[in-house]
């Protein structure tokens, strides 16, 4: 069992398969003409069963396959059946503009859930964010997954002035479809053009929706990120996760494997543990895995707290959004 310093322990693991991506989301990566790092550099397929399979034996229940996108790497079909073999809750986070491919794989892998993220529901819009003309492949992949019965969960980084005036009909969605929007606080990562100003809030969100919508605050599981709401008559649900306004730093049970190996103890912490090379060097990665646990900060990798308002970007070091892993 890996627990820190906070008595947290820590169950769920994130292993980003490639900081590549058919996609190029502004919040995400820093500039169109980004590089990425070279194939040698990234954990091989037998690597992150290794991996994984070492986590697992020191208590992870769960795992999420990131990117990047992670579809668009060449052998995420033979990791994702890998993976499978292990007893955990196995799921992703997508772009899903390749998910039709890989119905058969999730069916056979177990998966349940998918994370899909969306940032708006107008063409047009999706072009001008994601660069990529690419909406209706998207909403059609969507509708194939609950077709198919996963559940699908609907990402939406939430930015004043940019799609905040669509919180609404993302909500209306859930009314006819089972989709469960979660809306996300815009965060700052490394030269994502993040500034207080463009943050919309948990309580604007909440503020908002009420002025449409009736809806009941539902249960929220213990190690739960999104604050979960059940509009009357709706299939669906939606929810805020709320890093910026409210966070949830006491209960986190999240540990990162970025795609070149390293190891984050928070998405927002400074240092890293290099399992990759470690690994590789046949050192004793547990030790390593174990001593990065402990040193985890008590919120938000120790970089900033309260008022979000006030904090001073060019005091965080952290990667891209790209880099980590959603």
């Amino acid at each position: 069992m890996l627990k820190d310093t906070f008595n947290r322990t820590h169950d769920y693991l994130r292993i980003s398969l490639t900081d590549a991506c058919n996609f190029r989301c502004l919040y995400c990566m820093p500039n169109e003409q980004m590089k990425f790092m070279p194939a040698k550099h990234l954990m091989q397929a037998d690597e992150i069963e290794i991996l994984a399979k070492t986590f697992v034996e020191l208590g992870v229940k769960k795992i999420r396959l990131t990117g990047g996108e992670p579809l668009v790497r060449k052998d995420a079909k033979v990791i994702v059946a890998r993976l499978s073999q292990f007893p955990v809750e196995l799921t992703l986070t997508t772009n899903a503009a390749l998910v039709d491919k890989f119905i058969d794989v999730f069916h056979q892998a177990g998966i349940k859930s998918i994370n899909v993220s969306l940032d708006t529901l107008q063409k047009d819009k999706f072009l001008k964010l994601s660069k990529r003309d690419l909406f209706e492949k998207v909403w059609n992949n969507i509708q194939l997954l609950i077709e198919e019965g996963f559940h699908v969960k609907v990402n939406v980084v939430v930015m004043k002035g940019i799609n905040n005036d669509e919180i609404l009909d993302f909500i209306e969605w859930t009314k006819n479809q089972p989709v469960h929007v979660r809306f996300i606080e815009f965060m700052p990562f490394d030269k994502n053009q993040w500034n207080s100003s463009k943050v919309f809030s948990y309580q604007e969100i909440l503020n908002l929706a009420e002025t449409q919508f009736s809806f009941i605050k539902m249960k929220d599981g213990t190690n739960e990120t999104a604050k979960k709401f059940k509009p009357f008559g709706h299939q669906g649900t939606f929810a805020v996760i709320s890093t910026m306004s409210a966070p949830f730093c006491l209960n986190c049970n999240r540990i990162r494997l970025t795609a070149d190996g390293k190891m984050k103890n928070c998405l927002f912490s400074k240092g890293e543990a290099d399992i990759l090379t470690a690994l590789r060097n046949q050192e004793d990665i547990v030790r390593i895995i174990k001593t990065c646990v402990g040193q985890k900060e008590k919120a938000l990798g120790g970089q900033f707290e309260g008022d979000f308002h006030k904090i001073d970007t060019t005091n965080i070091n952290n990667r891209s959004m790209i880099r980590i892993g959603g």
